[in-house]
């Protein structure tokens, strides 16, 4: 049986527990595969570091249920990690929670608990939880960022009759750097593999391995489900610690469907292959605008295309006139489409959207997801998609499309 790691809200340290458990298991030599509950792409990066497996996503919200346990299914135990708190999903329902999953795979959950200022109210707290929810089997707590031997007693009378699955001290030396809601990205960490290294000692030496390899099986489930066409038959991705946000899912989906991949990098001036549809996924570009505004090959590679051409939030930005970084430098971009975006004043938009576009590579009904802080300061010309959000309230439309050249700052994630 595999499991699901979930915790009572964000910041309780389900990442850094799940990123010990996995290296802790693959040194072990019990390979395990990792999941991200949600429209992650960071933290799939550091799980495949740690187990040395591919990462999936799987979104409840996005994803219909034959997708997921499509997925989900293999020859290896399966460890997701969940996102927010375990029953935190989208409005007005709470579709796409931690939760959906586990129901979803029936599979049992690992209830991580930030009890670093309480003691006796962990009680009703992890009771609350376990209880919630019938169909929701909590397997045990781990409690984290314990104070002291004196501290973990304390817990443990109080969670009398709850399995508790371990006990991690307080440190300071596994914080991870941050940026905007995520992590900075695996590939920026020269000393990652230091840091899983001591997240895995942390884990074997304050944790129930043997109750948790118990809880490791392949899942059973099966499920059959149609590959659908590949935007193109040929399409060149940019790849780099620029533009890093693209599904590996959709990926598969399309080489499964007989299109032919191949990957550039922008940020060493790299053209695009030839190709049928040129796709510039998000990422970070705003920290590399001086760098890509200066790659002339990379820009002009583009100008002169006559391929299909198709940007993704951070893409997209790349695709328009200017892209002003937070120190209020505007920095020339590809020039094709009618857009400038900035980051000098950052507003968040967030949140799960339904699309559908009538014409450009990505016709059709998808759902997605909005995860950026640029401001547009000019978009002008014929939108791609319509969209509403997760409430169904219907939205300005979304993204650009002129000529062969079309983006939007929404991430596509499954077919609707």
């Amino acid at each position: 049986m595999s499991f699901v790691i979930a915790a009572p809200s964000s910041g309780s340290g389900k990442t850094t527990f799940t990123l010990g458990l996995l290296r802790a298991l693959t040194r072990r030599d019990l390979p395990v595969r990792a999941a991200k509950s949600g429209p992650d792409y960071i933290d799939p990066r550091f799980h495949e570091a740690a187990c040395g497996q591919p990462c999936l996503n799987l979104d409840a919200w996005a994803m219909p249920p034959d997708r997921i346990i499509a997925r989900s299914a293999g020859p290896l135990p399966l460890i997701i990690e969940g996102a927010m708190g375990l029953f935190d999903g989208a409005p007005p329902d709470g579709k796409g929670a931690t939760a959906d999953l586990a129901r979803l795979l029936n599979i049992p959950v690992v209830l991580v608990i930030d009890a670093g200022k309480m003691a006796g109210s962990v009680a009703p707290l992890a009771q609350g939880f376990i209880q919630h929810d019938p169909s929701v089997h909590i397997a045990g707590v781990v409690l984290n960022n314990v104070g002291s031997a004196r501290h973990e007693k304390m817990l443990r009378r109080a969670l009398a009759g709850t399995p508790i699955l371990g006990a991690i001290p307080r440190t300071h030396t596994l914080s991870q750097p941050s940026r905007h809601l995520g992590l900075v990205q695996a590939q920026e960490r020269p000393d990652l593999d230091a840091y899983l290294e001591a997240a895995a000692d942390l884990i074997v030496a304050h944790c129930d391995m043997g109750a948790l390899q118990t809880l490791l099986k392949p899942l059973s489930t099966q499920s059959t489900r149609s590959t659908p066409p590949p935007p193109a038959q040929t399409i060149a991705i940019a790849q780099d610690a620029a533009f890093a946000f693209s599904y590996p899912h959709l990926l598969q989906d399309w080489h499964s469907a007989g299109a032919s991949i191949s990957v550039f990098s922008p940020l060493a001036d790299e053209a695009a292959p030839a190709a049928e549809l040129i796709y510039l996924p998000g990422g970070y570009p705003e920290l590399y605008a001086g760098t890509l505004a200066s790659n002339v090959n990379f820009l002009n590679a583009l100008r002169q295309s006559k391929a299909q051409i198709y940007g993704e939030c951070g893409g997209y930005m790349v695709l328009g006139d200017s892209l002003t970084d937070k120190d209020g430098t505007a920095h020339q971009m590809a020039g094709l489409l009618p857009l400038d975006t900035s980051f000098q004043r950052r507003k968040l938009h967030l949140g799960y959207r339904d699309l559908c576009a009538h014409q450009g590579p990505f016709c059709g009904a998808w759902k997605g997801h909005e995860f950026h802080y640029a401001s547009t300061l000019r978009a002008a010309g014929e939108p791609l998609f319509q969209a509403k959000d997760a409430e169904g309230t219907t939205l300005p439309p979304m993204g650009l499309i002129q000529n062969n050249v079309s983006g939007s700052f929404a991430h596509i994630i499954d077919l609707a």
